[in-house]
């Protein structure tokens, strides 16, 4: 997270520029400059990939490579905001947008993440917020494509550290006073994606209010291995529903080495929801995070 009035970074812009003709950012800017080990995609001998922090969202999700690789990554990205946006917008930039909670983004309210004491969406209209209440700030991530990279064990790389997991850099959640736990002045370089499993494959479905351009309520990414019937791996994470993206470890556990069938998807759709402290206004959400689940899990069994 990055303090008002000090140094932000500006990539695309495309949140920032929102946030300063708003008055919400209103300090100096550094504008980052393409460089070859922050742009495009980078293959390792051993099947590896590093994904550079300004490579455009849009690029990701032409690339056929990842489609074949990680389709869960591919899906995430096309899903994302609108074709004019992916086509601006950088990984990097995504993982570290800021909040988008309406009591945030207008200047005139003090919450906990613009110096506050206290969240107003927790007694105010949090109708799109969370339903996994894991702190004092109700807003949850915005990031998509924290939510597929978590499914994907990805590392992060800044200029300072390496080998950082989604959690190391956006935290549980418990502190509402931030957005991410990266240090001032500290910017993200890149990711790293392991080598994807043999046979393995992906879905990504989410849940929005309208058909385009719009923020998820709920979304899942979806990995699995199904051999001889049986799930021999699974990772499903979500976002839209907590201060960081989830991952669903009891539903992973209901049908992780059981037989793809319908009565265990049915058991790990229920599970997703463990853990959920919903809102007086966000309960629906743990309906849709149950139905996309279960879709999510029937798609991979079915394919």
């Amino acid at each position: 997270m990055t303090p008002a009035m000090t140094t932000e970074f500006r990539a695309a812009g495309t949140d920032l520029s929102e946030r300063r003709r708003s008055g919400v950012s209103k300090g100096p800017l550094m504008d980052i400059v393409p460089a070859s080990d922050i742009s495009g995609m980078h293959w390792g001998a051993d099947g590896t990939l590093r994904i550079g922090a300004y490579t455009t969202i849009a690029a990701i999700a032409a690339d056929r490579s990842i489609a074949a690789a990680y389709p869960g990554i591919a899906a995430s990205a096309q899903g994302l905001a609108t074709p004019q946006i992916r086509h601006l917008a950088t990984l990097g930039g995504n993982i570290a947008q800021r909040s988008r909670c309406w009591y945030f983004r207008n200047p005139h309210i003090a919450c906990l993440k613009k110096g506050g004491t206290d969240c107003p969406a927790r007694d105010g209209n949090h109708l799109y917020h969370v339903a996994f209440d894991l702190g004092p700030c109700v807003a949850p991530h915005p990031s998509t494509m924290a939510a597929a990279l978590l499914a994907y064990d990805a590392t992060i790389i800044t200029y300072t550290r390496s080998g950082l997991s989604i959690p190391d850099v956006l935290g549980d959640g418990s502190n509402g006073t931030v957005d991410n736990l990266l240090q001032p002045g500290e910017m993200i370089r890149g990711i790293e994606l392991p080598k994807p499993l043999e046979g393995e494959r992906a879905f990504y479905k989410r849940a929005i209010s309208r058909a385009y351009a719009e923020w998820p309520l709920v979304e899942v990414c979806a990995r699995a291995v199904i051999k001889d019937g049986t799930f021999q791996f699974i990772r499903l994470t979500a976002g839209g529903i907590a201060p960081v993206p989830l991952r669903l470890k009891a539903a992973e556990g209901a049908v992780q080495g059981k037989a793809a069938n319908a009565l265990n998807i049915e058991v790990a759709a229920k599970l997703a929801m463990s853990g959920a402290k919903p809102l007086p206004m966000t309960g629906y959400k743990l309906d849709l995070l149950e139905g996309v689940v279960r879709d999510v899990l029937e798609k991979l069994a079915a394919s």
